[in-house]
């Protein structure tokens, strides 16, 4: 009795099956939306989508230009000399990153920063202290697509930075860098791949920023996107090996990641106009989905990173401190 009744259930859902195949796929066009939607789609939470706009769904498809960037008047004179030397002088509309249609990003951001009245801050290293340094560029043009989606973006640079040692903690350097960490809620990391990993330039940035430092930690629950140059063939060394450096740092890396080979030949030469901007390309289009992606995720988790930082066996920790000091005291 139980073997035929378990036959006749499955024939039914075998026949259940077969009529929404043939309506999403083979009836009338009309109807498959609604079906697909009532009858396919989870039915996930609303608060899942709370930091996404309605607006993102309703966007125009062919949108070219629209920029959340700091104007001049917004900005710190101090801070856009300092940190931000990709921003052009002219700002030309024909700016390939100014034509990039980035609606459903922009649509977050814009209704983030409506909401929270905070751009998101973002710090952006590279790994090379060459004249043309390739890494450098890529960040400046990541910096660009960032910038555009109202974030604000600073660049640190590296020159001047002491190698790690105990004794220069108090350097200017060092203390620029663990402030602009510990200011930040995301990081892009961009390092050229030299003898098959991350350079010393790139390495020695992230070996002085502490996992903690007392109460406070600069890298931890932040988000990161990583990129790499590569002076031959695509390589992932370079990746692969940031992405570990992030997970120690307990930092959220992205799932994508950006991966440029011969590098020197996705810019025009040296002294051609344009020198410094990518050229048109399969990478170049990786890297502004590394962005775009990166921007969404930052927003999605900017709200949560003290939720990251809780931990039990720190709270533990924590506990046991205050006891000794009670006991202290109370002696």
């Amino acid at each position: 009795m139980t073997v035929n009744f378990l036959s006749v259930l499955f024939c039914y859902l075998l026949i259940f099956q077969s009529m929404l195949y043939y309506l999403t796929r083979r009836g009338p066009s009309i109807l498959r939306p609604a079906i697909s939607q009532s009858l396919l789609r989870p039915k996930y939470s609303e608060r899942m989508f709370s930091a996404v706009p309605q607006a993102v769904t309703n966007h125009q498809p062919n949108v070219s230009y629209r920029s959340l960037a700091l104007s001049p008047s917004e900005d710190s004179p101090d801070i856009r000399q300092k940190y931000r030397p990709f921003i052009l002088d002219d700002e030309p509309t024909e700016d390939w990153v100014n034509n990039l249609d980035l609606a459903t990003a922009a649509d977050m951001a814009e209704h983030n920063l409506q909401v929270t009245n905070e751009r998101l801050r973002v710090l952006v290293l590279y790994g090379s202290l060459r004249k043309r340094s390739y890494s450098r560029l890529v960040a400046f043009e990541a910096s660009r697509i960032l910038f555009r989606l109202g974030c604000d973006v600073r660049v640190f640079d590296p020159e001047g930075l002491p190698m790690k040692n105990e004794i220069d903690i108090a350097h200017p350097k060092v203390q620029e860098l663990r402030e602009l960490s510990v200011w930040s809620d995301g990081h892009v990391w961009v390092s050229p791949e030299q003898h098959g990993n991350l350079t010393a330039v790139f390495k020695n940035q992230i070996d002085w920023i502490p996992l903690t430092t007392g109460s406070v930690r600069p890298t931890q629950g932040r988000t990161l996107a990583i990129a790499q140059v590569c002076g031959g063939s695509q390589s992932f060394n370079a990746v692969n090996s940031l992405r570990i450096l992030g997970r120690w740092m307990r930092m959220f890396a992205i799932p994508n990641q950006s991966s440029i080979p011969k590098a020197y030949t996705h810019f025009p030469d040296e002294g051609q106009p344009g020198d410094q901007r990518l050229m048109p390309s399969g990478n170049r289009d990786r890297l502004v989905d590394c962005m775009e992606e990166f921007v969404k995720y930052t927003i999605l988790m900017r709200p949560h990173i003290g939720l990251f930082g809780d931990r039990f066996s720190e709270r533990e920790e924590r506990k046991g401190k205050e006891a000794r000091i009670n006991v202290t005291t109370a002696i």
